[in-house]
C-alpha cells in the first residue's frame, strides 16, 4: 500500500507536482490547512485513485510534514465525503457508485434551482453564506476566496475553461454554483448545498475521466448565468434543473436501473487519470 500511494503521487509530472503537492514548511495559515488541500487537488485529479488506500506515512513524506496534519486532514476530508476511514483498513479514497451520486444530485435537484431563484430575486446579492463559514481560495489564488454574485460566477466560468485539470475544472465549477446560489437569502439553505460541493466535485471528475462531457456543461453555464444577470430567476431555475439531470444523463444514464452502481464504479476506476 505504502507503493501503491508513493508511485500515484510521483505519477503527476514535475510540473503538475509543483501546485498539486507542494512542499508545505511553514505554511499559513496552518500545515493541516495545505495539506487538505494537497490531498483534495491529488485526489479530484485522479493521481489517487478511487478505493486506494492513504497511508499516512506515504503522504507526510511527500508533504514533508508529520503525520499530525496529515491525519487531521483525512479526518476533515471523510466529513466531506472524499475520504472513508475504516478501523481495520485505514483511510481510503472514496469510491463513486451510484448510491453516492443518485444521493447528492437527488439532493441538489430539491435545493439548488429554488436557491437560484431566489438568487435572482435578490440580484445575486442577498445574505446566505453561513455565519463562520470558511471560504476556500481558488487555485493559484489564494487571497481570492469565492464569493456570489454574477461577476464571481464569470471569473469561475474564466478559471473552468483556463483549467490544465480534472481537479481545478471540477473546483471552478462548483464555485460557479455556488456564485449562483450563495445569494439566495437563506443561511441553512446555503450551507447544506455547500456540504455536497465536495462530492459533487468528486462526482464530476470521476465522470470526466472517462468522457470529458465538460464543454457541453460549459454552454449550459453560460446559459444560466445569461438568464440570472437578466434577472429572469425562473428560467434560470429551469435551466439550471435541466443542466443537472443533463449531467446525470449524459454521464450515467442507467442512474435509476440495476446496473447503475457498476456502470459509475466503472467511471471512477477506468480511463487516464492524467486526461482532461
Amino acid at each position: 500500500m505504502r507503493s501503491d500511494t508513493r508511485s500515484a503521487l510521483d505519477g503527476a509530472g514535475p510540473g503538475d507536482r509543483t501546485g498539486l503537492l507542494p512542499s508545505v514548511a511553514g505554511a499559513v495559515p496552518s500545515r493541516t490547512v495545505v495539506v487538505l488541500d494537497a490531498i483534495k487537488h491529488a485526489i479530484l485529479a485522479g493521481h489517487l485513485r478511487p478505493g486506494q488506500g492513504l497511508v499516512e506515512t506515504d503522504l507526510a513524506g511527500m508533504l514533508g510534514v508529520s503525520k499530525t496534519p496529515v491525519r487531521e486532514a483525512l479526518k476533515t476530508l471523510a466529513g466531506a465525503g472524499l475520504v472513508t476511514m475504516s478501523p481495520y483498513k485505514g483511510a481510503a479514497v472514496r469510491i463513486v457508485d451510484g448510491d453516492l451520486v443518485r444521493s447528492v444530485y437527488d439532493l441538489r435537484l430539491l435545493l439548488e434551482p429554488e436557491a437560484v431563484r431566489r438568487a435572482v430575486a435578490c440580484g445575486g446579492h442577498g445574505e446566505g453564506a453561513p455565519p463562520g463559514h470558511r471560504e476556500e481560495a481558488p487555485p493559484g489564488n489564494p487571497g481570492t476566496p469565492p464569493g456570489g454574485g454574477w461577476e464571481a460566477a464569470r471569473e469561475a466560468l474564466r478559471r473552468a475553461e483556463r483549467a490544465t485539470d480534472r481537479a481545478e475544472r471540477s473546483v471552478a465549477n462548483r464555485d460557479f454554483h455556488r456564485a449562483l446560489y450563495l445569494g439566495c437569502g437563506n443561511a441553512l439553505l446555503v450551507r447544506v448545498l455547500d456540504d455536497l460541493r465536495d462530492q459533487t466535485a468528486l462526482v464530476s471528475a470521476a465522470a470526466w475521466q472517462r468522457a470529458p462531457t465538460w464543454r457541453a456543461e460549459a454552454a449550459e453555464h453560460d446559459a444560466i448565468l445569461r438568464e440570472a444577470t437578466a434577472g429572469d430567476g425562473n428560467t434560470a431555475s429551469t435551466l439550471l434543473k435541466a443542466h443537472i439531470e443533463n449531467f446525470l444523463s449524459r454521464n450515467f444514464p442507467s442512474l435509476t436501473d440495476t446496473a447503475d452502481t457498476a456502470e459509475a464504479a466503472d467511471i471512477a476506476d477506468t480511463g487516464d487519470p492524467n486526461a482532461p
